[in-house]
């Protein structure tokens, strides 16, 4: 059968490779795909991106199944646009993926639902965001209200930090952010206390599948240090994620979040991306909801997955999520993301990329911001590349993944040396 991802980072190379592994499965196209993808003869690369001609496309080439990736087509509807033709399309449609393109909708429905996260309120207007940075102080965290490739959220220091965030995403959209009807709005919540983990389930409306657990590094630097990235890296299976914390997190985050999402008539299918900010005592709170894998968490997630994809895919699409079992590669993954000159700012493009070395079980390296020109491989965007590999443990983990690293260049090149650092010192195990 024929297999459409949708989407050009990654995350997206990520699901095509595990795809292409399904017995039933003859074909993976990737729409738009990058240098990775055009450069491999497992997948076909189809320079397509509106919804629309998405699905006539998919209707012409008989696609058994399309697999969505990043959040921007499933904000603009490309779910509600391929059902509308009765194609076998995963992920939510445009209304329920506002858990992810509306922090003001996604808090909203969590405060009605009783679902636990940061305490918050949302602006409009500049002069009453800055008078509650004020009488709040910091830290403090302020969100952009829209679609911002994982860079609308600033962890403010200090007050002063908090307010020139507030006039980069109300006043001067420096971010880049695509902004919901009504125009600019920012989220600014309470700080946090704890560790971060992705929790990531697959939903089928009804029915809910954990992944893997994982864990990403937001900042650019060593130490959790610098600005926050889209990624710059992530691990599987998350330590801090115990069972205790894994059944917490289901029973008090997912379940009601589904739930909910059904009563109020809105049906979640898709991945569903919980960020979750777990304190000392084990008790998880949502920081966001993605409707959409992470990435680069997606990377070691697909590494350690022994399940065939396009079988989960396909009882996630028929409303069978319940019939099914994953099964997990028990060695940890880790993905070490290459980034380009300037990310995340003002990442430069048209670098010359060498050395990947070529895939072998333990070692693939994922595509995510490349180009294939005159048959060169270059820069395209601010992560590049992402080392993922497979070991038995995490310390073996980040010795293989940076010695895969050292061997690919391109000029400004730069990854933090520190993935995995939280769970070399930590006791549990996750899932």
């Amino acid at each position: 059968m024929k297999v459409l991802v949708i989407g050009g980072g990654g995350r997206e190379h990520a699901l095509a490779w595990r795809l292409a592994q399904g017995n039933r499965v003859s074909r993976v196209y990737v729409a738009p795909g990058n240098g990775g993808t055009a450069a491999d003869s497992r997948y076909e690369c189809i320079d397509i991106t509106e919804p629309a001609a998405l699905r006539a496309w998919a209707q012409k080439e008989k696609i058994a199944l399309t697999v969505v990736g990043p959040e921007g087509p499933l904000a603009a509807g490309v779910v509600d646009e391929f059902r509308s033709y009765g194609l076998r399309i995963f992920g939510p449609t445009k209304a329920a993926a506002q858990l992810e393109s509306s922090k003001a909708f996604s808090k909203d429905f969590m405060k009605r639902h009783k679902i636990p996260t940061a305490e918050y309120e949302t602006f409009s207007d500049p002069a009453a965001a800055h008078a509650y940075v004020d009488a709040k102080g910091a830290p403090i965290v302020v969100k952009a209200d829209g679609l911002a490739a994982g860079k609308g959220v600033v962890v403010a220091t200090t007050v002063t930090e908090a307010h020139e965030a507030i006039d980069f995403m109300l006043v001067d959209n420096k971010l880049g952010v695509t902004h919901n009807d009504g125009g600019a709005r920012v989220v600014i919540e309470e700080f946090l206390q704890g560790e971060e983990a992705s929790f990531i389930v697959m939903c089928d409306g009804k029915n809910v599948t954990a992944l893997a657990t994982s864990q990403d590094h937001k900042r650019l630097l060593d130490g959790d240090q610098g600005p926050n990235t889209g990624g710059m890296g992530a691990y599987s299976p998350a330590p801090v994620v115990t069972a205790e914390v894994h059944a917490r997190a289901m029973r008090e985050i997912i379940l009601p979040t589904v739930r909910g999402m059904e009563k109020d008539g809105i049906p979640f299918t898709g991945f569903l991306y919980a960020g979750l900010m777990i304190d000392a005592q084990g008790h998880p709170k949502t920081l966001e909801f993605n409707c959409r894998m992470g990435d680069p968490e997606t990377q070691p997630i697909m590494m350690r997955l022994k399940s065939d994809l396009f079988e989960v895919f396909w009882h996630a699409t028929d409303g069978t999520l319940d019939q099914i079992e994953l099964q997990w590669d028990r060695h940890t993954a880790m993905g070490v993301v290459m980034a380009a000159h300037g990310y995340p700012l003002s990442p430069r493009k048209g670098d010359r990329i060498i050395g990947i070395p070529a895939e072998t079980p333990d070692a693939v390296v994922f595509h995510a911001g490349t180009s294939l020109e005159s048959g060169e491989l270059r820069t395209s965007g601010g992560r590049v590349l992402c080392v993922t590999v497979l070991a038995d443990g995490v310390k073996q983990a980040q010795q293989r993944a940076y010695e895969v690293a050292s061997k690919i260049h391109f000029d400004g090149a730069q990854y933090r040396k520190d993935i995995g650092h939280r769970a070399v010192h930590a006791r549990g195990s996750g899932s």
